[in-house]
């Protein structure tokens, strides 16, 4: 395939979208096959030579496009809502087309510039405190290691990155049990051990005891161990839960924790002023992770990390070898140094895409109306 057969291939697929779009509720939501039969029917090795797009697109359509569990069919329930806005399609095609990479900001201007404004825009939208700066991940997964990187190197002044965990302390991290499975992940991709996962008792509502949190905190320090952090939910996977998020992060400045917030998707919900008081204390928060890419629109993946100090989090994750050195970058940030992966996707362009053609108030409208079809069902 050549760029010049790019217009009429990718007038194809849009039409081809058009309709996968318009024929969804007639589908089945999930595939109706076998597991290993996508597999089998596909060649056991890579073609020797090209082949012609019309043979490749009827694969995809004959054999692909049934083989899929359709997330943006209307009868679709599982986990959270993923909705790829039409808006954000394109621009996704758009950022595709140019096949950027925004690793530092020399390398794309306006991708390191725009994911500055989104940034700014989705908190001010969220009601956050103006002092939060954001950066954009893949997911909340990558957004909460980040963060508990953060806490783990705050709790132990840095010596983590330098010589090792051998030796050090053993470090505590506070959640509840309806956080979200990545909280067990970060805690051991970064060392801390999930026996060091401590989960305070829950109350009436699941969740989090202030109370708990304090005497489990205690508890360490008189067994020696390093109190580090504390992952408050908003908005937990199993049940929707919300912790008390002022108390808990009371105690949690009482014994110096750093805390990060996993507001994933409800989070989202937060652009309507309304449901602001589940978060109430959101703002005493170290770091905060919201994703556009449930329940906003902007399709996968784009989740959103809001830091009150980033640069605690670029001298924990940023490296700057000669080959990444610019000379003025007049105030601009390099978002791969509070990030996990060097190479980074325009993830920006889609949120910019999605909000300015929704507005807020479309946003709120959709949102709005997924909470009164749940209240009245």
């Amino acid at each position: 395939m050549k760029y010049s057969d790019l217009p009429e291939w990718s007038h194809r697929a849009g039409e081809w979208a058009k309709a996968y779009h318009e024929n969804l509720p007639n589908q089945p939501v999930r595939a109706q096959l076998a597991p290993g039969e996508i597999l089998a029917a596909l060649p056991a090795e890579a073609p020797e030579d090209g082949e012609p797009m019309e043979r490749i697109v009827a694969d995809f359509q004959s054999l692909i496009v049934p083989g899929m569990t359709h997330w943006q069919h209307p009868r679709f329930m599982a986990f959270f809502p993923a909705n790829a806005s039409p808006a954000s399609i394109i621009a996704e095609q758009f950022a595709n087309s140019m096949g950027c990479n925004s690793l530092i900001w020399e390398a794309s201007p306006a991708a390191t510039e725009l994911e500055t404004a989104m940034c700014h825009w989705l908190r001010d939208a969220l009601g956050l405190d103006p002092a939060f700066h954001g950066v954009i991940h893949d997911a909340a997964t990558t957004a909460t290691l980040c963060a508990v990187l953060a806490m783990r190197e705050r709790a132990l002044k840095r010596a983590g990155l330098e010589e090792g965990l051998f030796g050090q302390r053993i470090l505590r991290v506070y959640a509840s049990r309806e956080n979200h499975s990545s909280i067990d992940k970060a805690v051991r991709l970064a060392g801390i051990g999930q026996s060091n996962l401590v989960r305070p008792a829950v109350e009436m509502g699941r969740t989090l005891d202030p109370k708990s949190l304090h005497e489990a905190i205690l508890a360490d320090i008189d067994q020696g161990f390093l109190p580090a952090g504390l992952v408050l939910c908003c908005g937990g996977t199993a049940a929707g839960a919300f912790d008390r998020i002022a108390e808990n992060i009371e105690v949690a400045r009482q014994h110096g924790l750093y805390v990060h917030i996993d507001a994933a998707w409800a989070g989202s919900a937060m652009i309507c002023p309304e449901f602001r008081p589940l978060w109430h204390g959101s703002d005493g928060a170290d770091s905060i992770v919201v994703n556009p890419h449930k329940w906003i629109g902007a399709q996968l993946d784009c989740s959103v990390q809001f830091m009150r100090d980033p640069d605690e989090q670029e001298a924990i994750l940023g490296l700057r070898p000669d080959y990444l050195k610019s000379d003025d970058m007049g105030g601009m940030r390099n978002y791969n140094e509070m990030s996990i992966a060097l190479g980074r996707r325009f993830r920006a362009l889609k949120l910019w895409f999605t909000l300015r053609a929704h507005g807020l108030s479309g946003l709120r409208e959709i949102i709005r109306n997924h909470c009164r079809w749940i209240r009245d069902a």
